[in-house]
């Protein structure tokens, strides 16, 4: 299968640059896998869509502040890191640029809270630092680093708890898991009180869900891994609704790909590491229905949302969603695939 079978044409002001003023006001593109029909509603109304057959999965993780601007010790070059992921403690992995400064060796002084040490050299930009500091590494973050916003956002956002989801708990991710930006506290609850259970895992969004596909075959495409959690009691409750039968409606492709790696006869708790690929092909294992966003051209987040309803259909809906104004990636609107 080709990278060019998942391109489309997304005009630049359908991205949205800010998101909705309430969170749940966003549009829902409704898509309907066995009879390939849409239909459009407010995202609110996936209250009506969920049933006491339902379990909804949610991603847990929380952004932090990983964008860090710092100074190579000795010529005082700019060099910028974006954190991905704690390799062990206080080593990062970090996506570095300009990357040819940042050998074996380098110090990056970030004022006199932090420097980072590179220790290994890693492909495509990719260092391993060992982190100098004192206290808890999230308060010197919070002190010197900055949200890290999707490049395709130029404008600033004033509130930086709307890059983060209500239910962010387990601080980790470079990115957002933005399907979960959509619900409130209070829509919760009323899905909660429905009969709907409610499970968290935890997967760290890092650059194997990002990073862009650079080969015409998509199977050589080389996919990063990433850490997720599953705790004993989500572990009980997955199998559980498993057993009874229940549909498992996952909030956001890390959902997915946390769940589809983890299951083998059965969930099994604990902490791993997944470099799962998902595209046209693939059997779901576990895996009924999806809550996500509209997501760029050539990713693999559409080839994974092509894998669960069908490239053409996929690729049709897109299309409408461009033609009625939709709003597209991490601030845009949504889609229910049932």
């Amino acid at each position: 299968m080709k990278l060019s079978d998942f391109d489309f044409h997304l005009p630049k002001e359908s991205i949205a640059q800010h998101p909705s003023d309430k969170r749940d006001h966003s549009r829902l593109l409704i898509l309907d896998k066995a009879t390939k029909t849409l239909e459009h509603h407010m995202f609110y109304d996936i209250y009506d869509e969920l049933t006491q057959d339902d379990v909804l999965v949610i991603n847990d993780t929380k952004v932090i502040p990983a964008r860090l601007l710092g100074i190579k010790e000795k010529t005082d070059a700019t060099i910028e890191l974006l954190l991905l992921k704690e390799v062990s403690p206080h080593h990062w992995e970090a996506m570095t640029k300009p990357a040819r400064r940042v050998k074996v060796g380098t110090k990056i002084h970030f004022s006199d809270l932090l420097i980072a040490e590179c220790i290994e050299e890693k492909e495509e930009g990719l260092r391993i630092f060992r982190m100098h500091y004192e206290g808890l590494f999230i308060e010197v973050l919070e002190r010197l680093g900055s949200m890290p916003l999707p490049p395709y956002i130029t404008e600033k956002l004033f509130d930086k708890d709307r890059y983060q989801t209500v239910y962010a708990k387990d601080p980790g991710s470079a990115a957002a898991p933005t399907a979960g930006l959509h619900f409130t506290q209070e829509l919760l609850n009323r899905i909660r009180a429905k009969g709907v259970d409610i499970i968290p895992i935890t997967l760290h969004v890092g650059l194997g869900t990002f990073k862009p596909v650079q080969t015409e075959n998509i199977t050589e495409h080389p996919m990063h891994e990433e850490t997720y959690t599953i705790s004993n009691e989500s572990a009980a409750r997955l199998n559980l609704a498993i057993q009874e039968k229940k549909h498992i409606v996952c909030v956001g492709t890390t959902s997915i790909r946390t769940l589809e790696s983890n299951y083998q006869d059965g969930f099994h708790p604990g902490t791993y590491e997944t470099s799962i690929f998902i595209y046209p092909g693939y059997t779901f294992k576990v895996v009924d229905k999806l809550i996500t966003n509209f997501h760029l051209p050539k990713s693999t987040l559409i080839m994974l949302v092509s894998a669960l309803a069908g490239r053409e259909f996929i690729l049709d809906a897109y299309k409408t969603a461009v033609e009625k104004g939709y709003r597209f990636f991490s601030f845009g609107d949504a889609m229910f695939i049932k």
